[in-house]
């Protein structure tokens, strides 16, 4: 079964930055891909960044290229999300999702319907202006 902890979410100012941790059990990890979604109050999910655990391939969502950084620490089960120069508009709750295929991860970037082996409960980034 895919369980997935989420963890590091906070308040932080503008221009600042977070460092959000998904650590996964319940599977082989490095059959995996890990993606990060966030959902504002209001708002519909949208996808953040995902990452092949097999061979690091990436995938960035327009809004948040050049900001944050999505990396994998295979020894520890856990995939990361650096968000660095953080806006008021990255506030949202923040959810890891985990599937066996890293090209479905992708689309659900940009696709809500998608559906994945797995999620977790997310954590909340609030950033103050």
């Amino acid at each position: 079964e895919v369980q997935l902890v989420e963890s590091g979410g906070g308040l932080v100012q503008a221009g600042g930055s977070l460092r959000l941790s998904c650590a996964a059990s319940g599977f082989t990890f490095d059959d995996y891909a890990i993606g990060w979604f966030r959902q504002a109050p209001g708002k519909e999910r949208e996808g953040v960044a995902c990452i092949s655990s097999s061979d690091g391939r990436t995938s960035y969502e327009d809004s948040v290229k050049g900001r944050f950084t999505i990396s994998s620490d295979n020894a520890e089960n856990t995939v990361y999300l650096q968000m660095n120069s953080l806006k008021p508009e990255d506030t949202a709750v923040y959810y890891c999702a985990a599937d066996r295929k890293y090209d479905l991860l992708v689309r659900a970037l940009t696709d809500t319907l998608v559906a994945t082996d797995g999620w977790g409960k997310g954590t909340l980034v609030t950033v103050s202006s």
